[in-house]
């Protein structure tokens, strides 16, 4: 889910071409929910990052789905009288039913999602996000329908390894059962929602993604037109010395812990290694390696860590530096400035998947609209009722 411009969009692309994965997704943020909270990461124990310049936008910023607008004369809103109960159905597509309980389920679902993430729905998100789901659940029947015309199918040897990849994501089948029901979802229903979503894919990729290529000239103009994408930021190497202390410590426990970085201060002033007192004296797992953290960027360390390393000149050593962590001393070893990585230093694979994902939503949604044109769509999606025109809390669905 990702959110653009104010309006929700479910990229249907990329939901349709990766139809297949979606199921294992929710058991992956079930599965995710059971785990606590992780710890928000601190100098002392980051993962050192890569000093290539990749682009950015590939990994982060994914183009969103091209607007599949409905064609008027190939599409009939059912009249109010029409309508059937509510837990019947929400659309009918060349006279096949989509049933309202599939709508319902995959609308809390995103609505959890976004919740997760620490989103707050506003009666306009909603309206978009029911809207978005509405169009992708006649936009996959329609695809699945034309892949039926094709002869598509698929083995059970493929289904049944999929529904064993998702009960691995969970620590015992119990959990999985849980899964289940939360989902309103019996092991016969997912496989049949996997084998029909493995069929979809099967079919997209037959049809839309296996003609489309990148040609290296096409690479090389995106590039080219983007070159924020492929600069690299300005790094610092540093080693440091901590002394850990809690930031709620009493005053005698941080005036105690002062005292000893203070001590390591005066060492370093008469002339004694760093890399040695760090080993002797950090409470850093960076100790063993002298206090080097690696190179770092911005907006990695917490900040005042950041701003005392960024203001050194490599071989320059700063005054005692008190973060939450407690107090340290901080070693510049060296400074890369901001740079353009050149075309043959980025990895062009990435620029061929941002590309080619760009050219699969493009062609994809061109292709539904084709489907549109000669289909029998009526609708019963009704306005979002008010009492659910209210952010979602994360646990709506349970």
């Amino acid at each position: 889910m990702h959110k653009t411009g104010g309006k929700l969009s479910l990229a249907f692309a990329i939901i349709c071409a990766l139809a297949c994965s979606v199921p294992a997704a929710w058991a992956e943020e079930e599965a995710q929910g059971k785990q606590p909270a992780a710890a928000q990461a601190v100098a002392s124990e980051k993962e050192t990052p890569t000093t290539e310049a990749q682009p950015s936008a590939p990994e982060e910023e994914p183009a969103p789905a091209p607007e599949t607008q409905p064609a008027p004369s190939a599409e009939v809103q059912a009249p109010v009288e029409a309508k059937q109960p509510l837990d019947e159905k929400i659309a009918v597509v060349n006279g096949v039913i989509i049933k309202r309980s599939d709508f319902d389920r995959d609308v809390k679902r995103y609505q959890r999602q976004l919740s997760m993430m620490g989103k707050p729905l506003t009666s306009s998100d909603i309206s978009s996000l029911r809207q978005d789901v509405f169009d992708n659940l006649v936009n996959a029947e329609l695809l699945y329908q034309e892949s039926q015309k094709a002869g598509g199918t698929v083995d059970d040897a493929s289904v049944n390894q999929k529904i064993e990849s998702i009960k691995k994501r969970f620590p015992a089948d119990a959990e999985y059962q849980d899964w289940l029901t939360k989902m309103n979802l019996t092991e016969a229903d997912l496989t049949a929602q996997i084998r029909r979503a493995v069929v979809i894919e099967q079919f997209v990729d037959k049809e839309i993604v296996q003609k489309i290529s990148v040609s290296e000239e096409e690479m090389k103009a995106f590039y080219d037109s983007n070159p924020t994408f492929f600069k690299q930021p300005e790094q610092v190497k540093a080693s440091h010395i901590l002394i850990k202390v809690d930031a709620n410590a009493d005053p005698a426990q941080k005036a105690e812990a002062r005292k000893k970085i203070e001590g390591i201060q005066q060492k370093l002033k008469e002339g004694a290694d760093f890399a040695e007192l760090a080993k002797e004296f950090s409470e850093c797992p960076s100790a063993p390696k002298g206090g080097d953290l690696g190179y770092f960027r911005r907006g990695q360390m917490v900040k005042p860590f950041e701003e005392a390393a960024f203001a050194l000149n490599p071989g320059e050593t700063s005054d005692i530096v008190e973060t939450n962590f407690g107090f340290h001393i901080i070693k510049v070893v060296d400074k890369k400035p901001e740079m353009a990585t050149p075309y043959d230093g980025v990895r062009k694979d990435r620029i061929e998947q941002r590309l080619k994902q760009e050219r699969i939503q493009k062609e994809l949604g061109d292709y539904v609209e084709k489907l549109k044109q000669n289909a029998k769509i009526e609708k019963y999606l009704e306005e979002a009722p008010a009492e659910a025109e209210t952010e979602a809390p994360a646990d709506a669905e349970e």
